[in-house]
């Protein structure tokens, strides 16, 4: 490092700056505010519901749309915890690289951003689509930002649980771009993934628990005993289970979500179980294996709605 280089690191340390950003750094950091990864589930889930309530291919147009509404709904909804949830990321390993915490973007940044692409939601949504998706992806934004967010997060170790209710709203939405309304197929959709949340998230709390003790929040896995975790995930799993097959006799679907519905089911049940008794064991760790739990919710909530997104196009 040649001198004048020295005293200009210097410079920007005592002026609290940072060295100046690439175009491509500085959208990777605002796209990373809207936690993409997590907006993947959108996808898995809002495009097969849009099948099964079309009854087949909706609109090439239709879909683009919901899913850009839905895309930036979501990415506000996640800009805004980041913003409300920064002194907790900060303290976390798992989360101190975000982009608030690590200065990519001012909080303040964050804040303007995160309004602003959720307005944009809902007048995309209202004037693309319907009045019906924009009102409900209101909705989950404001579930996830106030209900959970800024209420329940730090408050209540069931905060995942009835949090959760925003991340199930875009069967909902998906639903009602199509039909313009809600039906009862759409609403055991929904509890599904309400179900399925707990034991979706509750392995990775358990992973990182000691992280969230740190930072004061009251995951379940953090404030109650392994086998009260494993009692509560095995009960979510098996009403999750029940929600998916209580479709079935609605008449919307056909034998391929049938059969995907009941092996999936079983199969997730039998890592759930499994989990539990290595948790009577006494096993801890890697020999506990919360994150086989964790990826294997994925794969399953993938399966199930992969088949929902087939089954309209399959007839014997």
């Amino acid at each position: 490092m040649t001198a004048t280089q020295g005293a200009s690191v210097q410079d920007a340390r005592r002026g609290g700056g940072r060295a100046p950003q690439s175009a491509r750094s500085v959208i990777r950091s605002y796209v990373a505010l809207t936690k993409p990864r997590i907006i993947e589930l959108l996808l898995i889930t809002t495009i097969p519901t849009m099948f099964l309530a079309a009854g087949g291919f909706p609109s090439v147009w239709l879909i683009l749309n919901t899913m850009i509404g839905g895309y930036l709904a979501a990415g506000g909804a996640n800009a805004l915890n980041m913003y409300l949830e920064r002194d907790i990321d900060a303290k976390m390993k798992r989360t101190r690289n975000r982009p608030i915490p690590s200065g990519a973007v001012s909080p303040r940044a964050a804040l303007i951003f995160g309004i602003s692409i959720s307005i944009i939601s809902a007048l995309w949504l209202g004037l693309l689509v319907n009045a019906a998706s924009a009102a409900l992806a209101v909705g989950a934004i404001l579930l996830y930002v106030v209900f959970y967010t800024m209420i329940l997060k730090r408050r209540t170790s069931q905060n995942i649980v009835w949090g959760g209710i925003a991340g199930c709203m875009p069967v909902l939405i998906g639903w009602a771009a199509v039909t313009g309304t809600v039906s009862w197929t759409a609403v055991l959709l929904f509890l599904v993934i309400f179900f399925w949340t707990p034991p979706h998230y509750w392995p990775l709390a358990e992973k990182f628990a000691a992280d969230y003790a740190n930072a004061g929040v009251p995951m379940l896995p953090v404030v109650a005993s392994k086998a009260t975790v494993a009692r509560q995930m095995i009960m979510h799993t098996t009403l999750m289970i029940a929600s998916s097959l209580a479709i079935i006799p609605l008449g919307s679907t056909g034998w391929v979500y049938g059969i995907a519905a009941v092996a999936s089911g079983l199969w997730f049940g039998y890592l759930v179980i499994r989990y539990a008794l290595r948790v009577r064991r006494g096993l801890t760790g890697k020999a506990l294996g919360p994150m086989t739990v964790f990826h294997g919710s994925i794969t399953y909530l993938t399966v199930l709605f992969v088949a929902l997104a087939i089954d309209p196009f399959v007839t014997l």
